[in-house]
């Protein structure tokens, strides 16, 4: 069978309705340049920021309809935004204290991080702070969050957990998505974790990586309908109730959005810091915002932002495409004054490895991408040296 040219797959996309109904998407120039690479096709659309979540199916529609066509092994569409064809600019986010990071980078496993943070300590205290305990053994809990699903969150977790546990440090990861668990596929983890005296669980391990997820005790087909509260001891009693041992950093994959895990996490869990992760598009960006807002308003330090997805790098011939922007994260890093931690390019090569639970800081420590994520844990690891763990705030709402 032929291989599946562009000018085909812009062919049926021109019998894909644009918005209201009116001419088409190729027609109206909201496609991109589409990449074809072993009849799979990546592409992105162009709509009004403001009007995302109303041409969802806009997006669905196009992806249906290009792997429908003969010889397409599959498809990625995203949308984006011109900022020039849609909404203003997001207003400025007050400016937080800045954090006196001492950058001493000490790679040692002591967590006793006497600095002074006397910037951070003149903003008002929350009322009626409580300090929550943190977990035996284990010296510093980082968040990784993300504003929306579909950014590729989860395998920059594992991965990143890999990259400081590569990088000399003593690692556990928490998959803290209750209702959609991945990690476990992702580790390529199967079976009951074992429970040993007092209720307490041992926590799965592969690659070295010590970890615990709802995916390890539930079927992978169960629904889980859980309200607030249940989600809140389930989450408290894979954190706290599992024999970790000793560890340099737990890294926790949180769900995406700003939701009760993410409040559980602020209120009960000393957290050292959070990384966001975004695609370089502006919608993704602006779903950044709303992690970045919570973890602020919890203060809970930014450790920096990673853009996913940055780029496409063709495996055939290695040229670089920009099929869903590039540079948005790094730009909002800047504008926002928090540490950019750095850009994973989008390879077929990282999709494949982590569909086959082999991620590639694991499975090819050598290879350019494990090189990425490698960096980008020294660089979360070097703005943990300044940052010392804070007691868990009460959250006022307003």
């Amino acid at each position: 069978m032929a291989d599946v040219t562009k000018e085909e797959v812009l062919a049926v996309l021109a019998k894909v309705r644009g918005p209201d109904l009116e001419g088409d998407i190729v027609s109206r120039g909201m496609v991109s340049d589409v990449f074809i690479s072993d009849n799979k096709v990546y592409f992105s659309i162009t709509v009004p920021a403001a009007r995302a979540t109303e041409l969802e199916p806009l997006r669905v529609a196009a992806e249906r309809t290009v792997k429908a066509m003969p010889g397409v092994k599959g498809a990625l569409v995203t949308l984006t935004a011109d900022r020039k064809a849609g909404s203003a600019p997001p207003p400025r986010p007050q400016p937080a204290a800045p954090a006196a990071h001492s950058h001493s980078h000490s790679h040692g496993h002591a967590h006793d991080h006497g600095h002074s943070h006397a910037p951070r300590e003149q903003q008002p205290a929350q009322p009626q702070q409580r300090e929550k305990p943190g977990v035996p053994g284990v010296g510093a809990i980082i968040a990784v969050a993300s504003g929306k699903g579909g950014v590729g969150k989860s395998t920059t977790a594992v991965n990143l957990a890999l990259g400081l546990q590569a990088n000399g440090l003593r690692v556990g990861i928490l998959d803290a998505d209750i209702y959609g668990p991945s990690v476990p596929r992702l580790l390529k983890i199967t079976g009951r974790p074992q429970q040993i005296e007092n209720r307490i669980i041992k926590p799965m391990e592969n690659y070295g990586l010590k970890a615990m997820s709802m995916g390890f005790l539930v079927d992978e087909e169960t629904a889980m309908i859980w309200r607030g509260p249940m989600v809140q001891s389930a989450l408290l009693q894979m954190l706290r109730e599992v024999a970790w041992g000793d560890l340099d950093v737990l890294v926790v994959d949180m769900p995406p959005g700003t939701g009760d895990v993410q409040l559980t996490m602020a209120q009960q869990v000393p957290l050292a810091g959070a990384v966001i992760v975004s695609t370089p598009q502006d919608l993704a960006l602006l779903d950044a915002r709303k992690g970045i807002a919570m973890f602020r308003k919890v203060e809970v330090p930014l450790l920096g932002i990673v853009e996913n997805m940055s780029y496409f790098l063709a495996p055939d011939t290695g040229k670089r495409y920009d099929i869903f922007g590039h540079g948005g994260a790094r730009a909002e890093a800047e504008r926002i004054g928090v540490p950019f931690l750095g850009e994973v390019p989008l390879t077929i090569d990282i999709r494949e490895r982590s569909d086959a639970g082999t991620p590639v800081v694991a499975s090819d420590p050598e290879g350019a991408s494990a090189k990425i994520y490698r960096e980008i844990a020294a660089r979360v690891w070097a703005e943990l040296g300044g940052l010392t763990p804070r007691p868990a705030p009460a959250i006022v709402f307003e």
